[in-house]
């Protein structure tokens, strides 16, 4: 048996990102050298260690050893892109907290799917801030420790006002919208918006404020 051979087919399955077949195997052998016997020479000379040959399907790969599975697992954080009905929500909870989930169907325009609150929660970015107090005693969302920490802001004072927008070319110059550079903190509650506010266009640019911090 060549050692050259069993070299080469080693060489080959280490390098493969996939099961190599039988037949690719030895159409790379030297004419007249017979595969199996190299096959079988790997397969005990890998028997009991870190890592061993293996037939998959119709072909021959090295793979770690079964019993070392438990040791060489790794966990690793999967980022996640917000759809656009989260994008929303995420603004409409951060300029209007706290916030119930009617209200903020009434200012999206559309019902609000139960997956949207979900993911915004799993991400951390919001948290229940108690009920409010009228009948059915709606739940109210506000933005957490982590919203903050994500978009690097200090508090909820830092959430871009009207010139910042202006600035930022979200936010066409209105004169109606002029109270909303004024808001303001009042024992760490956010100071409500006067009702001449466009509800609608003030959403629509922090969505686009939000995205594209978040891409950042």
């Amino acid at each position: 048996m060549s050692e050259q051979c069993l070299r080469l087919v080693e060489a080959i399955l280490f390098a493969a990102a996939a099961p190599v077949p039988d037949k690719e195997l030895a159409q790379r052998l030297p004419h007249g050298v017979e595969l199996e016997p190299l096959l079988r020479r790997l397969q005990q000379d890998y028997h009991g260690r870190g890592v061993i040959l293996e037939r998959i399907g119709q072909g021959w790969a090295f793979r770690t050893a079964p019993d070392l599975a438990a040791a060489l697992v790794v966990e690793l954080p999967v980022e996640k892109k917000l759809s656009r009905a989260a994008i929303e929500t995420l603004a409409i909870i951060a300029y209007h907290q706290p916030v119930t989930r009617a209200e903020i169907e009434e200012i999206r325009g559309v019902a609000l799917s139960r997956g949207t609150l979900d993911t915004l929660l799993e991400a951390g970015w919001i948290r229940p801030r108690g009920r409010r107090q009228v009948p059915g005693r709606p739940m109210q969302w506000a933005t957490s420790e982590a919203f903050l920490d994500h978009f690097a802001l200090s508090g909820l004072d830092e959430l871009p006002g009207l010139d910042e927008l202006k600035a930022a070319g979200l936010l066409d110059a209105r004169p109606a919208m002029g109270s909303y550079g004024n808001r303001a903190q009042d024992n760490g509650e956010p100071v409500d918006v006067e009702e001449d506010l466009d509800e609608e266009a003030l959403e629509r640019r922090a969505m686009e404020l939000l995205r594209g911090a978040e891409g950042e």
